[in-house]
């Protein structure tokens, strides 16, 4: 998979970093070389509202219109975090951070964190 093979040059060439994602599959590869994970893990109505008020994004979309036109897909699949199974689930995610030995923390609300 190119994402693999992209992740792993980056972490490889780099002496420090962040990446920020969802997919847990992905997030795999570099979890081994991390010194610290956070856990945004926030109540689905907070992701929703943070959906809705997310500004154009102009390197996925062509214009703010395009990118509101899949706001609804977005929602729904946003809607279903905690009963999905897959790579993008809730279930993935704290299976993540759960197994995760070094340092960690988790976000419950935009604004608050909690080390743990």
């Amino acid at each position: 998979m190119d994402s693999q093979k992209e992740i792993s040059k980056f972490i490889e060439s780099n002496h420090g970093w962040v990446i920020e994602g969802c997919y847990s599959d992905l997030l795999e590869i570099a979890i081994s070389e991390s010194n610290e994970i956070i856990f945004m893990n926030l109540p689905v109505d907070d992701c929703i509202a943070n959906a809705k008020s997310k500004p154009w994004e102009p390197h996925k979309y062509e214009s703010k219109q395009a990118q509101d036109a899949n706001l609804d897909m977005l929602l729904d699949w946003i809607a279903l975090y905690p009963k999905r199974t897959d790579t993008f689930s809730m279930a993935a995610h704290n299976e993540l951070y759960e197994k995760y030995t070094g340092k960690k923390r988790m976000f419950f609300s935009n604004d608050r964190v909690v080390n743990i």
